[in-house]
């Protein structure tokens, strides 16, 4: 049976009553947008906090921050979100599970704190082995100004660190994105759902998946092109490649 491409149906009234098919995309991708960005600052920050006591003398703090890397890189991100969504409004007393189970949008916040969580593993081993190719000289420079060991971490170290860990922070970007798609299975409407919900509609698979697959490359490519220009507006003269 030959399949019937119909592209025009992105223009034709969509079953849920309010705007058409391409609107369903745009309302997925605004949503991906929002986890996406959301997510991504939970994970710089909580990254950046495990990849500082990854590197710092203390035996304690290395511990810790391995156990959290080790956690949370090591178990699959769909998982991780089936246990913040289904499981951890059982585990705690039944009032807090009930307001858990009927908060709006649910899924969106389990999914904002499981994709961060989850990627905030691996921008912590990003930033300790950022701060470890860093020359000890510059930590030695800042002790002898006087800075105390925090100082030297938030004025000499980490500002460097980052400037060298920008290329691979942008493909850590990148995947959060993509790995937003996961959060259909908890019943969030992002772009992968949408796309999902047109081709239970209408039955024009390939043009459903072909959009989103299109809108997936622009973002992400769009989002590569924005840190190559931070990139090149935070490289220091004389350090690191030309």
């Amino acid at each position: 049976m030959n399949y019937h491409w119909n592209w025009g149906i992105f223009w034709d009234a969509s079953p849920e009553g309010n705007g058409t098919y391409a609107d369903m995309l745009i309302s997925g991708l605004m949503m991906t947008l929002s986890v996406s960005v959301l997510a991504w600052i939970l994970a710089l920050l909580a990254g950046s906090l495990f990849g500082v006591l990854r590197s710092v003398p203390n035996k304690w703090a290395q511990g810790v921050a391995t156990a959290w890397i080790e956690l949370f890189r090591n178990i699959p991100l769909l998982v991780q979100l089936f246990l913040w969504f289904f499981v951890l409004p059982e585990l705690v007393p039944d009032s807090w599970g009930d307001w858990l189970k009927q908060m709006p949008d649910a899924p969106f916040y389990n999914t904002v704190i499981g994709l961060g969580l989850f990627m905030s593993a691996r921008v912590a081993v990003q930033v300790s082995t950022g701060i470890a190719a860093l020359p000890r000289g510059q930590g030695a420079a800042g002790t002898a100004l006087g800075f105390t060991e925090m100082q030297v971490y938030r004025y000499v170290k980490l500002p460097m660190a980052f400037r060298i860990i920008l290329p691979p922070l942008t493909s850590e970007m990148i995947n959060t994105i993509k790995n937003s798609s996961v959060a259909l299975t908890i019943g969030l409407a992002e772009l992968t759902a949408r796309a999902r919900s047109i081709q239970e509609f209408s039955f024009q698979v390939f043009e459903a998946f072909a959009a989103a697959t299109v809108i997936y490359l622009f973002i992400n490519l769009l989002a590569t092109l924005l840190m190559r220009w931070v990139e090149r507006s935070l490289r220091v003269p004389g350090w690191g490649a030309k």
